[in-house]
């Protein structure tokens, strides 16, 4: 959808995107000048697969005051960006014919990265009734004898729901007791609004030896393109991931490893202007969504998109979201995505990492076109 709407904006039509997961915010300036500092001073040549050593440091140092929890040097590898720190992950851990449970909706690359591996999704449906977090008697149903791990995005891609601490730990008791790995995928974790997030790997050093702890630079930052993530798991799983790398991609981009180390020691406040300006384009984006006939949206508490339901408006000539996103596009001039490619059919999801004049515009559109769909 990004790529259509990108192919619209060059013809000339004047087409809202609200399809990609990235911030609109520029990269803060002490992080580029970092970047070009090394660059200049000759940080460009090959670096350990793992990272840099003084980044690795910065990352022991981050989860220790933020998360919560300890960890050596033995246990981090940087990659290129948290998507192919999961990847690593599920490469090493699963094997063919192994389970791997998914929260539904989930981000899509979830389910295709264990394909890749050759393990099988496991889908626990949610719904907006429970604001799109489990039971864990539903966690419990899911289990079978070939479960390998359970994967938790908290806060979600793409309905921005946030688990609290008793369920993190039920699901921290089952997977002990089961001896399943959690793969918790944190890339939102400081993207929070009235939410006090909880990393697995701090409950005890019990469930931190059966956690793989996902991390990265790209939301908090605003560093999407910079492709710096990074993991934190036990020293043999971690070596394990280090040399699936190291025959992959080697080290992540040097230079943008040293624009990292500064992301990680950044003035908090810098974050929180971020932080606290998606909160309030979420405010009043919600406001605007609840406005529109037959459509509602539950609250997200992290992240940045709205998850929204819009199957009432969905039968006839627009027979499910899919459709409904090509046309709201076409006609409205509004790119979103459709939520059947998250397992979360008759919604759409619009990401506010937006202009507020482009949110206030864009839902207006929304609303139009729906009273628009031809029947």
């Amino acid at each position: 959808m990004t790529a259509k709407a990108r192919a619209m904006q060059a013809q000339g039509i004047d087409v809202l995107s609200f399809a990609a997961g990235e911030p609109d915010f520029n990269t803060p300036g002490a992080i580029c000048e970092a970047a070009i500092s090394a660059i200049e001073s000759g940080l460009t040549k090959y670096c350990p697969s793992k990272g840099l050593p003084q980044l690795r440091e910065a990352i022991r140092a981050k989860v220790q005051r933020e998360n919560g929890f300890s960890c050596g040097d033995d246990q981090i590898v940087v990659s290129c960006g948290a998507k192919h720190s999961l990847y690593n992950a599920l490469q090493v851990l699963v094997e063919p014919g192994d389970e791997v449970i998914l929260i539904a909706p989930y981000w899509m690359t979830y389910a295709d990265q264990i394909r890749l591996a050759g393990g099988t999704p496991v889908v626990v449906s949610t719904t907006a009734a429970t604001s799109y977090t489990p039971h864990i008697d539903q966690i419990k149903e899911a289990l079978s004898p070939r479960t390998k791990a359970i994967i938790v995005n908290t806060p979600c891609n793409p309905t921005g729901a946030a688990w609290d601490r008793s369920l993190i730990k039920e699901v921290a008791a089952l997977a002990l007791k089961h001896g399943i790995w959690i793969i918790s995928d944190e890339i939102y974790e400081r993207l929070i609004y009235g939410h006090n997030h909880t990393s697995f790997a701090s409950l005890s050093k019990e469930v931190a030896a059966q956690t793989i702890t996902v991390q990265g630079c790209s939301k908090t930052y605003s560093m999407t393109g910079w492709r710096i993530g990074f993991s934190i798991a036990p020293a043999n799983v971690t070596s394990a991931m280090a040399n699936l790398q190291d025959q992959v991609t080697s080290n992540a981009t040097t230079f943008a490893q040293a624009g990292a180390i500064e992301a990680l020691n950044l003035d908090p406040a810098i974050v929180e202007e971020m932080r606290a300006e998606f909160e309030s384009r979420r405010d009043m984006g919600l406001d605007l969504i609840r406005a529109i006939p037959d459509v509602s949206v539950t609250t997200p508490l992290g992240a940045f998109y709205f998850f929204v339901d819009v199957s009432k408006h969905l039968g006839g000539a627009i027979s499910d979201d899919v459709a409904l996103a090509d046309w709201l596009l076409e006609n409205a001039h509004i790119a979103t995505v459709p939520g059947s490619v998250f397992e979360g059919p008759g919604h759409l999801r619009l990401s506010y990492a937006a202009h507020p004049d482009e949110i206030r515009e864009g839902i207006a559109r929304l609303q139009k076109g729906l009273t628009e769909l031809p029947s």
